[in-house]
């Protein structure tokens, strides 16, 4: 598919009349490209792959409106890989990158189109689930879980040890439009999931 901008001209006589239109014609495929691939960058984490926190706070607000106006729910969670510090100091930065990698392959295979995963900072990774219930969100956050679990990672020829996640999971009320409020609900959950020894979730029902 050619991108075609097109540039219109009058053409006139000796006494300046307008005789017919001159188009013109520029190929600008390339151009609209680049600035495609310029938008991909913008609003993606380089290392996951995932959306990064800009999109986040771009789209979230406006996912908070359309559930509402629409009737249906909106799960939000918050992930947070255990003991990743700890991880990066003793294997190195490269073999925590690996780590995130995967985790974020995982997710972009996992979730729906209309899903968002988003790196929100660190080790820290951000579900948005228009549409789902609390525990429909649950059922498939488990399963992510227990799929990291599993995963067998390899950094240099030196297979990992496992990792495991911690979740959070929240749904927004029904007249919410706080997304600073909702995703400190779900960082407060994660907190806990944290807290009762962690490779968990915590879900919070919503009063």
């Amino acid at each position: 598919v050619i991108d075609v901008q097109v540039d219109w001209s009058y053409r006139r006589d000796e006494r300046g009349q307008v005789q017919g239109f001159i188009a013109i014609m520029t190929d600008i495929t390339e151009r609209n490209q680049m600035q495609e691939a310029l938008r991909e960058q913008a609003i993606h984490d380089a290392l996951t792959g995932l959306f990064n926190r800009r999109y986040l706070d771009e789209t979230l607000p406006r996912e908070l409106h359309r559930c509402q106006r629409g009737g249906e729910p909106l799960t939000a969670a918050m992930l947070d890989l255990d003991h990743f510090k700890q991880f990066n100091d003793h294997y190195g930065h490269e073999a925590g990158d690996v780590v995130l990698q995967a985790v974020g392959q995982l997710l972009r295979r996992s979730l729906r189109a209309s899903d968002m995963a988003c790196r929100y900072g660190g080790e820290e990774l951000t579900v948005v689930m228009p549409g789902s219930s609390l525990e429909d969100a649950q059922a498939r956050l488990e399963g992510l879980r227990q799929t990291v679990m599993q995963m067998r990672l390899r950094c240099r020829d030196v297979e990992l040890p496992a990792i495991t996640v911690s979740i959070g999971i929240v749904t927004a009320k029904s007249e919410e439009t706080d997304p600073t409020a909702l995703l400190g609900r779900a960082d407060a959950a994660l907190y806990r999931a944290k807290a009762q020894g962690r490779n968990q979730i915590v879900a919070i029902q919503t009063q």
